[in-house]
């Protein structure tokens, strides 16, 4: 027996995470999938001291969950059954080993994502996905 289809779904909080979130609702309806919403992070500074790591660490955390409440509210909406993962970048990496871990069929994200210094090279995340992803990908422009 197969298992329910899975959809990953990466945001990173642009206006354009909009948009992939609508396709996804679209395609989760079409194929009754559960949604593994993905937000990737920026690295936890490595020479950061514990004092300086005990304030960012939550702080970085909080402000991840707060951009991906308004994307789960509509999933719920919508009564799509959705989790959420907070990860570390890079997200070219993650997304793909997510996908791979789930055994997803499908991950639908944005041409290129706006969040960090790595993004400056048009779509280098989407580009890493395509090159390693388990299951389709669906690009959102």
């Amino acid at each position: 027996m197969m298992g329910r289809k899975k959809i990953v779904v990466a945001v990173d909080g642009s206006e354009h995470s909009s948009k992939i979130v609508d396709k996804a609702i679209e395609y989760s309806t079409m194929i009754e999938a559960k949604i593994i919403l993905v937000h990737c992070h920026r690295k936890f500074s490595s020479n950061m001291g514990q004092l300086q790591a005990e304030k960012e660490i939550p702080l970085i955390k909080k402000e991840s969950q707060h951009l991906l409440n308004p994307y789960i509210k509509r999933f719920q909406d919508n009564n799509i059954e959705a989790e959420q993962r907070l990860m570390e970048e890079p997200a070219g990496a993650v997304i793909a080993d997510i996908a791979t871990i789930e055994k997803c069929d499908l991950i639908i994200m944005g041409s290129r994502g706006l969040t960090n210094l790595a993004s400056l090279i048009v779509g280098s995340v989407t580009n890493r996905v395509l090159q390693t992803a388990p299951c389709s990908v669906l690009v959102v422009k």
